[in-house]
C-alpha cells in the first residue's frame, strides 16, 4: 500500500511497526523519495484490513491525504520491520 500526505517525519513508520507487531502481522514499511510511505502487510485478513484502516488516519501528527491499496499473493513474511 502507498500512503500520501504529510506522512514522513511524523513517526508513521514507527507507529505502523508497533500496530503490525501487536496484531501479529508480517511485512515491512519504508519512506519513499517522493514523500509517500510504502507498506506491505501479511497476516489474517481481518488484521490486515485493520492496519489498512489505521493507515487511513495514521499517527496523531500525520495528515493522510490518500491511500492506495493493492492486494497481492502473500510472500510468507512472518516478521514486521522497517525497510530501508
Amino acid at each position: 500500500m502507498l500512503v500520501s500526505g504529510d506522512v514522513q517525519g511524523v513517526n508513521f513508520r514507527w507507529y505502523t511497526v508497533q500496530h503490525a507487531r501487536q496484531r501479529g502481522v508480517g511485512g515491512w514499511v519504508r519512506n519513499l523519495p517522493d514523500g509517500r510511505v510504502e507498506a506491505v502487510f501479511e497476516g489474517r485478513p481481518a488484521d490486515v484490513r485493520a492496519l489498512v484502516d489505521w493507515c487511513r488516519e495514521g499517527p496523531p501528527a500525520a495528515r493522510v491525504s490518500g491511500v492506495e491499496v493493492s492486494w497481492e499473493d502473500p510472500e510468507g513474511l512472518a516478521e514486521f520491520d522497517y525497510e530501508l
